[in-house]
């Protein structure tokens, strides 16, 4: 095993136990921030190494993932640094990078329908399309954050948890239904338990969006 690769399951295992901490622990806490602090430094580490990798394959999907995940990763961390969340430079390179995403899922997309195959390094072109809509659809958010001028409240508080909770939800289903599953014993694998993770998070992230956005629970919260 490289270091890289090491560095990549390593880190990814961290980032996948410090987030399900977060999402359980009083939110806005001490607590919570020094665990979002450990998912944020693994997340990035996993993620950069994932991309090191998949140059490497080379597999055009997964680096089109870790730069997605990177963005989501950086950009929900610069939600929670401030109240209020005013535009800088940043903002505009993480419009940029997103765009990037979203223009390479529709490209790669299209290598692998028009290929004798439909494949695109193996893989079909709907994972392709799938992750550059997703692309599109966080850097339309950018867009009207960026024109707005800013983000406060509520909605800056949104932002930060469904960008968080969907790279949480990107590192568990590499963990436990992509790559990483063959770390866990056959027997595992065959019972489907490990499927379970993706749509629960993804529900965590539904309950806490709805919860912020529609009901008082935010305020008040040192988030």
């Amino acid at each position: 095993m490289t270091l890289i690769m090491f560095l990549h399951i390593s880190m990814g295992t961290i980032a996948v136990l410090a987030g399900a901490a977060a999402l359980f622990v009083r939110k806005g806490s001490r607590v919570h921030r020094g665990i979002g602090n450990v998912f944020f430094v693994t997340m990035m580490i996993m993620a950069a190494a994932g991309i090191y990798l998949a140059v490497v394959l080379p597999m055009a999907i997964s680096v089109l993932v870790g730069v997605f995940t990177i963005y989501l990763v950086v950009t929900s961390w610069m939600a929670v640094r401030q109240k209020d969340e005013a535009v800088n430079l940043l903002h505009y390179v993480a419009l940029v990078a997103a765009l990037g995403v979203a223009a390479g899922g529709v490209f790669f997309g299209l290598e692998a329908q028009n290929s004798p195959d439909g494949l695109k390094d193996g893989l079909p072109a709907f994972p392709h399309y799938f992750f550059g809509g997703l692309a599109l659809l966080a850097a339309s958010g950018d867009a009207v954050m960026i024109a707005r001028r800013g983000i406060s409240g509520k909605l800056r508080v949104a932002r930060h948890l469904w960008r968080m909770c969907f790279a949480y939800f990107i590192a568990a289903g590499s963990l436990f239904t992509g790559p990483g599953a063959t770390a866990f014993p056959k027997a595992i694998r065959d019972t489907g338990i490990l499927s379970a993770p993706e749509p629960i998070i993804l529900l965590v992230m539904l309950f806490w969006v709805i919860r912020v956005l529609a009901t008082k629970w935010y305020e008040g919260k040192p988030v």
